[in-house]
């Protein structure tokens, strides 16, 4: 698999192509320059290869507009291939020559040129220019319309080896299937990229003391404690009478919208602060999904030891109030810096996740759903009718799902649902799990 990267100036369109490569909506795209700050990974919608998005080249030895430049110069590096994208409205820049400059010194890898924003002859600039960088004859392109794109999948094939014609095989398509996806949500600044650069064992995101960093919702594959995942680095959310920017509001939709893409969400919380209200907000949104849910008290070392137990005690307290969907929900003490706690906190995740994957026999499940009916019959119905519970089958995993047959009145209430889901989940260890509980009007469950 080659990795292609995307490299350029600020506001050219990168994360527009990118976007339009990976058939996705994940770079986050604004017509504002310097948007993207964290380097972004996907793959490509008809290809296998691996795209990176970088932040757009700046002139800054310090700062946010720094770190980001030097991450981008890294992916330029480690690339097998660059498209370099220039605005073919505005024509040749200073900084585009500075730049080009830049990738030849940090890369042997072939370059693309492209011209972006090249819909309309009219509005172009001369494009002769672009053959100062150096890279050739510039490739007229609209990413936003996906135009020219063809050209592009030449080039890269080409440097692959790939036959454009030749189906990729099942076990090709269905590789990334297999890794579990996890997505790191929280505040702003509590540690949520520490956590990933931890896991990574590099500083592949940009961590700074300061809320807002992370725009992006970054996807990075990995391998951590024996296991293939994609880490999903978040925007930080704030409340909706904090958020004034427009920029902000799309990176916290795009967090929001990284919990229906993920199999289990770590929440990450101040254990320095207390809990806010905005916490159980995101918590109550990830069981809502039916994602497994993780909460990871950050910065615990800096949590005087005395009061450890009693604040922990507390936490567990608040959350257990606040889901009757949940009967233990999993909250785990760890500091992201110095790396205590994080390897636990993944078996733990491993394990609930195995448990998920899981499909209980029949036999056990009806044996267990009888035990729970004749300890505490449901209820009568609003028109006095009997209810029957007749027959329970797992008809679901991720989230695990039971669906009970019913015979009689079927409007039973959601306080005996809670005792059925309660009961079931503890029988089975699936305490730490979101469980949806199903009827089915039905005389008999086997026609």
């Amino acid at each position: 698999m080659i990795k292609v990267t995307i490299a350029g100036r600020p506001n050219t369109g990168k994360s527009t192509l990118f976007n339009g490569l990976t058939g996705t909506r994940d770079a986050l795209v604004h017509d504002r320059p310097g948007v993207t700050r964290d380097t972004i990974s996907g793959m490509f919608a008809n290809r296998p290869y691996q795209l990176f998005d970088t932040a757009g080249l700046e002139k800054a030895k310090s700062g946010i507009a720094a770190d980001s430049t030097q991450m981008a110069t890294r992916a330029i590096a480690d690339a097998d291939a660059i498209l370099f994208v220039v605005d073919a409205r505005v024509g040749l820049m200073p900084e585009d020559l500075e730049w080009a400059r830049t990738v030849r010194r940090n890369t042997k890898a072939p370059v693309l040129l492209l011209a972006n924003k090249s819909e309309s002859a009219r509005r172009m600039a001369d494009t002769h220019e672009f053959y100062k960088l150096g890279f050739g004859a510039p490739i007229l392109i609209a990413a936003e319309h996906k135009r020219g794109f063809d050209e592009i999948y030449e080039f890269l094939d080409k440097i692959a080896n790939f036959d454009a014609n030749a189906e990729m095989s099942d076990a090709d398509a269905d590789k990334s299937d297999n890794r579990v996806k996890i997505a790191i949500l929280g505040q702003p600044n509590v540690g949520k990229s520490t956590l990933v650069n931890r896991i990574l064992g590099e500083q592949r995101q940009i961590v700074r003391d300061a809320p807002g960093i992370t725009r992006d919702t970054v996807k990075i594959p990995t391998r951590f404690y024996g296991r293939d995942i994609v880490l999903m680095d978040t925007a930080g959310l704030r409340r909706k009478a904090g958020v004034t920017d427009d920029v902000e509001t799309l990176s916290a939709l795009k967090s929001l919208d990284a919990i229906e893409k993920s199999d289990v969400v770590i929440l990450v919380v101040d254990a320095t602060r207390n809990i806010e209200n905005q916490a159980l907000g995101i918590a109550a949104r990830v069981f809502n999904a039916g994602k497994i849910l993780c909460v990871a008290l950050n910065k615990w070392d800096l949590v005087e030891p005395e009061i450890r137990d009693e604040k922990l005690l507390k936490l567990k307290h608040q959350f257990s109030n606040s889901f009757h969907q949940i009967i233990k929900p999993m909250i785990l003490a760890i500091s992201a810096e110095k790396g205590t706690g994080v390897q636990n906190m993944f078996k733990r995740v491993y394990e609930q996740w195995d448990i998920s994957d899981t499909d209980v026999p029949t036999s056990l499940l009806n044996r267990i759903v009888e035990r729970l009916v004749a300890s505490r019959q449901p209820p009568m119905s609003r028109l006095k009718r009997p209810m029957k519970i007749k027959f329970a089958r797992q008809t679901g995993r991720h989230p695990m799902k039971i669906t009970i047959n019913v015979g009689g009145a079927s409007d039973i209430p959601e306080s005996y649902t809670r005792y059925l889901r309660r009961g079931i989940a503890t029988e089975l260890h699936w305490e730490h799990l979101p469980v949806i509980i199903d009827y089915q009007k039905s005389d008999n469950p086997y026609d």
